[in-house]
């Protein structure tokens, strides 16, 4: 649902709406006492705020555009819009996208849930990956006959797949599987802002797509947010953490 969501929209926006991820992950964890919110200190409420901030600047990248950032040069990339390739539907695009967050939430409190009965990462990441291609190859099946989505030159299709094989699949499932084990899933999907700032950049220098002001102050927000809720995951000072073990104990 992720990448079908492409051919609908645009990167910028995939990836601004796919910041809701930690909203959606810290409300779950919540629910599931996965996460504490602890709104009577200043750290849990620095949590909310930082979740609630975040998702701000993710909305104001959608809904406010604001004027055109002047090109700085020509891209990197020219990717061919005609012929079909792609088909802006944002309705459809939305909707999808919508459902894949959802989904991708409940991924990283599954991952949460299955590390505290199956703690080894490495082979916890090659299960999901062998699952995911079965998947992604049964739906291949189905929707697609020709031959020719199944056929790969050497070209920028044989260097997006081995990178998301071998660094996306492979080594970032491991170590986001590693922090989830330490610090839970809210810490690592609040990191999810970031790829919002990197893609609009990205985007904007290598593949020239336009870069709006409003995309600028959204990525400022977020990065706020961010710090916020990082410095509320903090431990708290050795007292406190003392009376929350005599609460629980009680």
């Amino acid at each position: 649902m992720y990448f079908a969501s492409l051919s609908y929209t645009s990167p910028t926006l995939l990836a601004s709406m796919v910041n809701t991820i930690a909203a959606l992950s810290f409300v779950l964890a919540v629910i599931l006492r996965l996460e504490d919110a602890y709104i009577r200190n200043p750290r849990g409420i620095a949590k909310v705020l930082g979740t609630l901030v975040s998702l701000a600047g993710v909305m104001s990248m959608t809904l406010y555009k604001g004027p055109v950032v002047k090109s700085l040069g020509h891209p990197l990339i020219y990717i061919h819009r005609g012929n079909g390739v792609v088909h802006e539907n944002w309705s459809k695009g939305m909707i999808l996208t919508a459902v894949s967050c959802i989904t991708w939430s409940i991924w990283y409190i599954m991952q949460a849930y299955t590390l505290k009965r199956y703690p080894t990462q490495l082979s916890l990441t090659t299960w999901m990956s062998f699952v995911g291609a079965a998947q992604s190859a049964f739906y291949t099946v189905i929707v697609q006959h020709k031959r020719t989505a199944w056929t790969m030159g050497f070209n920028i299709d044989f260097w997006s797949t081995l990178y998301g094989g071998i660094v996306m699949s492979g080594l970032v499932v491991y170590i986001q599987l590693w922090c989830i084990e330490q610090k839970g899933p809210v810490f690592v999907t609040m990191f999810n802002p970031l790829s919002t700032v990197l893609v609009a950049v990205l985007a904007y220098f290598v593949l020239g797509e336009k870069l709006y002001t409003g995309s600028i102050i959204g990525a400022v927000i977020i990065i706020i947010g961010l710090y916020l809720l990082l410095w509320g995951k903090e431990d708290p000072q050795p007292e406190l953490k003392e009376r929350e073990r005599a609460m629980l104990h009680n």
